[in-house]
């Protein structure tokens, strides 16, 4: 039988909800400034979202957590997606955080690559493309000479007689410049670091030495990616992101260019899970995108947003952001080019480019069978040679790959010629083992 509104007791404060089964099993993660009157809104006769009906009916009762803020909820909402990755909530692909560039808040700062930054630092990201992050943090290193040691040496360590670090654990002496230098880079003013390594790259050629050559410029491409680059200008284009989405089926892309200045300034994209509720997708990407960075002065969306998400943008900034939906003009254009990015990159992933094959049929196969996902898979098949050698086969599968560690075969020890014994103790053996 569907959950019932009658059903319901829960407080007018604010936190976050969990539709469940019986089981414990969690079917949806959401997030109020009111809990009795948000999730009385599922209830409504005609619903605004298609996946509504069917939480409903799937739903045996609802939970929930008070929180004493909107952001502490929104926290706690993004952990409980991640730990129990509901089926009607939409989800980031990376199911982990993304990982950000962070100088730490000591007294001599040191930069790091993590997914779980320490309090008091100061964060550049989150980025989608790990690899070209890592890239620049070495860049920075060695232009800028920024130690990455967990604590100071007295007498100094490697990476100081090898140049990669201005050894403030023996003189700090111009540290403080260097780190400014290295910020204004993370804050898009790259244009010292290109310089440089165009100066490099340009050397290494002239010296006939085109393979290094070539590894320069790669860094130069992984500057670019991680930090800014001009894509298209318009005098509208003051301190504004614009989100595009798309999907083919379930799987999704959300796309956030950054313009300021009169030029568009960047872009990140997240691929997603997507549930069919468009403006849950775009929320959540967001709360990501949004945790440790100052949002825009105006966020340009093809969707409403919940008056939730709008304050807790206004909170993050310190002041209002103002969210539109773009009708016409060029702020529509800079709109419909997010859209056009996120097509792109939605086709990417769904032609398997973005994805293998197996990976690909394993998502499938846990759409059919009603499943989150199907990350393990393990098949077994018996054979039998005129009945004198009976043997039992098993195979495995880690996200649509085989895994050919997990491979076994077992020789059949009782005396069943019959396939469903002989299948009975091989399963009975590979459970015990």
């Amino acid at each position: 039988m569907a959950l019932q509104r009658s059903q319901l007791d829960l407080p007018t404060q604010p936190g976050v909800y969990l539709f469940k089964r019986k089981t414990g099993k969690v079917l949806y993660v959401g997030k109020a400034t009111n809990l009795h009157s948000r999730v009385s809104s599922y209830f409504t006769p005609n619903p605004d979202r298609e996946m509504i009906p069917k939480l409903i009916a799937a739903a045996d009762n609802v939970d929930c957590i008070v929180t004493s803020s909107p952001d502490e909820a929104l926290r706690l909402e993004r952990e409980l997606i991640r730990n129990h990755s509901p089926r009607y909530n939409s989800m980031l692909k990376d199911d982990s955080s993304f990982p950000y560039i962070a100088f730490s808040a000591e007294e001599h700062p040191r930069v790091m690559y993590t997914r779980n930054p320490p309090e008091g630092a100061q964060l550049w990201g989150p980025f989608t493309d790990a690899a070209a992050a890592k890239q620049v943090i070495k860049l920075l290193r060695r232009q800028f000479g920024i130690r990455d040691c967990a604590q100071l040496l007295p007498q100094g360590c490697l990476s100081m007689h090898i140049g990669l670090c201005h050894a403030p654990c023996i003189d700090a002496e111009g540290y403080a410049e260097q780190i400014d230098a290295a910020r204004r880079v993370l804050d898009g003013d790259g244009e010292l670091l290109l310089k440089s390594l165009r100066e490099e790259m340009d050397s290494a050629s002239t010296a006939l030495q085109y393979e290094q050559a070539a590894q320069i410029r790669d860094r130069v491409a992984a500057v670019r990616r991680t930090l800014a680059h001009q894509v298209i200008h318009s005098r509208f284009y003051q301190d504004c992101d614009a989100i595009g989405f798309a999907a083919q089926g379930e799987i999704a892309t959300v796309v956030i260019l950054h313009a300021n200045n009169g030029s568009v300034q960047g872009q990140v994209s997240y691929p997603l899970m997507h549930r069919g509720d468009i403006q849950d997708s775009i929320i959540r990407v967001i709360s990501e995108h949004y945790r440790a960075r100052r949002p825009p002065r105006l966020l340009l969306t093809p969707v409403d947003l919940s008056l939730w998400i709008e304050q807790w943008l206004d909170e993050r900034r310190g002041t209002k952001v103002e969210v539109r939906i773009p009708q016409r003009g060029e702020h529509a254009a800079l709109r419909a080019l997010a859209d056009k990015n996120a097509e792109a990159k939605t086709r990417h992933q769904h032609s398997g480019k973005g994805a293998s094959l197996g990976a690909r049929a394993a998502d499938e196969c846990a759409r059919i069978l009603e499943r989150e996902t199907l990350d393990h898979l393990v098949c077994f098949d018996m054979a039998q040679l005129q009945g004198d050698v009976r043997v039992g086969a098993v195979v495995s599968f880690r996200a649509g790959q085989p895994n050919r560690k997990e491979y076994r075969t077992y020789r059949i020890k009782g005396n069943s010629l019959d396939d469903l014994q002989m299948m009975r103790e091989v399963v009975s053996r590979w459970l015990r083992r």
